[in-house]
């Protein structure tokens, strides 16, 4: 239940460039949860879609929320190309809960708000440090590794370099 401690600092061990998604609903109007329950339930249920299919390329997520009435997920993904497969595959639920959303967009539009944005970050554009916390975010996602393995400062670990492409 419980998320094991790492103890010292550490780094997240990604390499090469990082896809994350944020995505996101607004409730406008707390009455009219027949209209943003729906939208919430769906994200969930395309999280454990993902989850059994690993192969579809998410690599880890974190549930956060911004208020009461603000809920998101920042997303990991292997490649943008992967994002878009899943986003478009005909087999998987994301298809399915879009074209639901769009039938109902009228209606709901005063209820619920959803919002996305994409970043393709490239190598040498990203670095992370935690300090005695549990694998969290990048590091959940791509697997963490003691700071010296990256550098002791945040320009080292921006200067780092895979050669993964």
């Amino acid at each position: 239940m419980f998320a094991k401690l790492m103890p010292g600092r550490t780094t997240a061990a990604a390499e090469g460039d990082v896809v994350v998604l944020l995505i996101g609903m607004r409730i406008n109007h707390f009455r009219g949860v027949h209209h943003w329950l729906p939208v919430m339930l769906a994200m969930v249920r395309m999280l454990r879609e993902l989850r059994a299919e690993r192969s579809r390329g998410l690599l880890g997520h974190v549930l956060l929320t911004g208020s009461p009435r603000t809920y998101y997920v920042v997303q990991y993904w292997e490649s943008k190309e992967r994002l878009y497969a899943y986003a478009s595959a005909p087999d998987m639920f994301h298809r399915k809960a879009w074209a639901m959303l769009n039938r109902k967009e009228k209606k709901s539009r005063q209820h619920v708000g959803l919002w996305h944005e994409t970043y393709i970050v490239p190598e040498g554009g990203y670095e992370s440090v935690y300090a005695d916390m549990p694998a969290f975010g990048l590091a959940a996602a791509t697997g963490s590794l003691p700071i010296e393995g990256r550098g002791r400062w945040a320009a080292d670990r921006l200067a780092h370099r895979s050669g993964a492409k």
